[in-house]
């Protein structure tokens, strides 16, 4: 078989050589007609494609046919511009309020706004506009109607025609802006709260998904104001919303609106308020209110849109230029009582005290020496008052150190040398550091008690501060001990022992040391002699010691004092018995010896005479 396959091919390949033809084997021949196949196959399928885009594209074209005319039409309709920022929020017309074409409500919008990171940025900027674009037009309308109350009765009648217009066209988009516009004058006062009762009354008379949700629209914007202005009002309407409600006649959509004005009075519209802060502009006692009714005939006066020429042109406009100098003078009066009120603006921030104590401190630690230092600081500009400051910051700094540098104590000796107002800055730090010694760690303790040590025993500081500390056991802390024994220790190697004793034994400054060596109980005198004694300096405390010692014999000499002056009262009162006493007696003998003498003188005469 292979011989007679093989025999085959080497005819057919003579055969093609002959004829010019090029030579295909067996397998090259089932390939071929395998790819014909395929082709056949791929061909057929392109015809059925080709045969559907022509029945698509012949439907097309018959829909263009038939949308020609309309687009004609919408070609000569001049389309709005695209006004969404190239690097809004979330890339979409969301966040643009009413000027993208979408509604968002109050809630979401509070939530886009504090999400923003960059309150410079455009997006913000455009939330915050929308946000007060819907009332600042009854803003100043509140404003023109306090200089030209005809402008605003004007306004509000033709508002309230506009909105009769609408009401009767079924005009909800024309509605809804007359009735927001109706609601902020009724919250600048400008118009009457009948106005707005009656509105609610008309909408709600024959209840529809429309007018329901208007009237909630509209309670939502002015209710806090008609709470205020007439909550009894305000109670019938919200009555008629609750019978609304109970009828079910209405959208489950609208319902829900009643609902969450349910939920907005019983949090008293919280998030509603009448008059944003920053649109209220107008004094309330400087606002002239217009009573407008639905049910009245209201002259729109369409003349004063026509131009008419004016007989009396000048005079007219020399008033109306009196009258607007008379309003641009009281701005500027208005704008000088805001300039000075902004005068008198306190910097709650404190920003310029921290930045004098910043300054305070770099010429502190980059002075050489303290000569150097009080030389700089005294260039410093301090307003009246700062000059604690200074003192608070050196004590700060002094604190802060590792260990005592004799710098800062000689740094405020020079102050308060210079002037008298440092020392008693330094006097009152004194006292403010001691009661609040509890709270310092005891390298900053030791470092305050060195600093006024210096102080003290330089004269800087008055030795008078001292009564400040009451050495005792129950007024005194570990803390303020250690502060104590470091401060008079300083001292005593400062003056010497025996200086010191005399400072302190002067006569004259006795009532200043009377609460560190204390007489007034044993029980205080040992604790201070004891403590005086364990921290080396028990020399101090030789006159407390005698004191001690003679503490009995004085107790016992003024018990004896006291016995004294009791019983030299009542010897008094029996010395004066007795010389009562004493002085009836000889009154009584007296009369006695009259008696008997002249007994005997009459018997002598009558023997006389026998």
């Amino acid at each position: 078989d292979q011989f007679r396959k093989s025999e085959r091919n080497r005819d057919r390949r003579h055969r093609t050589e002959r004829d010019g033809k090029s030579y295909d084997s067996e397998e090259d021949e089932k390939d071929r007609n395998r790819k014909s196949k395929r082709d056949r196959r791929y061909r057929g399928e392109r015809d059925e494609d080709n045969e559907r885009d022509r029945r698509d594209n012949g439907r097309e074209d018959n829909r263009k046919k038939e949308d020609e005319p309309r687009r004609l039409v919408e070609n000569r309709i001049p389309r709005r511009q695209s006004t969404i920022p190239e690097g809004n929020m979330n890339g979409d017309a969301s966040n643009l309020g009413k000027s993208g074409g979408v509604y968002i409500p109050p809630f979401k919008l509070a939530r886009m706004m504090n999400e923003v990171q960059d309150k410079s940025s455009a997006e913000y900027q455009r939330l915050t506009w929308d946000a007060l674009r819907k009332n600042v037009f009854a803003a100043l309308v509140a404003v023109v109607n306090t200089k030209f109350p005809e402008v605003g009765d004007l306004l509000l009648r033709r508002i309230v025609l506009q909105l009769k217009r609408a009401y009767k066209r079924n005009d909800k988009p024309q509605l809804l802006a007359a009735v927001k516009f109706i609601a902020h004058l009724v919250n600048q006062q400008v118009a009457h709260e009948i106005i707005a009762l009656e509105l609610l009354t008309v909408l709600l008379e024959k209840p529809t998904d429309d007018s329901v949700e208007v009237a909630v629209g509209f309670v939502t914007e002015c209710g806090s104001i008609l709470q205020d202005l007439s909550p009894k009002g305000l109670h019938g309407i919200f009555e008629r919303f609750r019978g609304i409600l109970h009828e079910g006649e209405i959208d489950k959509r609208v319902q829900f609106l009643i609902e969450g004005l349910f939920a907005i009075r019983k949090a008293k519209f919280q998030g509603y308020p009448a008059v944003r802060p920053e649109l209220d502009l107008v004094e309330q006692e400087d606002q002239l209110t217009h009573e407008v009714s639905l049910d009245e005939e209201i002259d729109p006066e369409i003349t004063l849109d026509i131009f008419k020429p004016d007989p009396n042109f000048l005079e007219n406009e020399k008033r109306y230029e009196e009258l607007k100098k008379t309003i641009l003078e009281e701005d500027d009066d208005e704008d000088e009582e805001d300039d000075e009120e902004s005068m008198q603006i306190k910097d709650e921030t404190e920003t310029n005290l921290v930045n004098l104590r910043r300054t305070i401190y770099l010429t502190i630690m980059s002075s050489v020496d303290f000569e150097e230092a009080g030389h700089k600081l005294l260039k410093i500009k301090l307003e009246p008052g700062q000059e604690m400051e200074l003192c608070i910051m050196l004590l700060e700094c002094c604190s802060q150190e590792r260990t005592y540098l004799r710098y800062y104590g000689l740094l405020g000796q020079r102050f308060c040398m210079i002037n008298k107002v440092y020392q008693e800055n330094f006097e009152k730090c004194f006292v403010q550091q001691y009661s609040m010694i509890h709270r310092l760690e005891t390298n900053k303790l030791r470092n305050v008690a060195k600093f006024f040590a210096h102080l003290l025993g330089t004269d800087a500081l008055p030795w008078h501060v001292l009564s400040y500390i009451r050495l005792t056991e129950e007024d005194t802390t570990s803390s303020s001990r250690i502060f104590i024994k470091i401060l008079f220790q300083e001292l005593s190697e400062h003056l010497g022992i025996r200086l010191l004793n005399e400072r302190l034994n002067d006569s004259t400054m006795q009532d200043s040391f009377e609460s560190i060596f204390p007489k007034d109980n044993p029980k205080n005198t040992r604790f201070s002699i004891n403590f005086f004694t364990s921290i080396g300096l028990g020399g101090l405390t030789e006159n407390l010691r005698e004191y001690l010692k003679n503490m009995p014999r004085l107790i016992m000499q003024q018990q004896k004092q006291v016995s004294d002056s009791e019983s030299d009262d009542e010897s008094g009162s029996s010395d004066s018995s007795d010389s009562g006493m004493a002085s009836s007696e000889s009154e009584s003998d007296t009369s006695s010896s009259d008696e008997s003498d002249g007994d005997t003188d009459r018997r002598r005469r009558k023997r006389r005479r026998k």
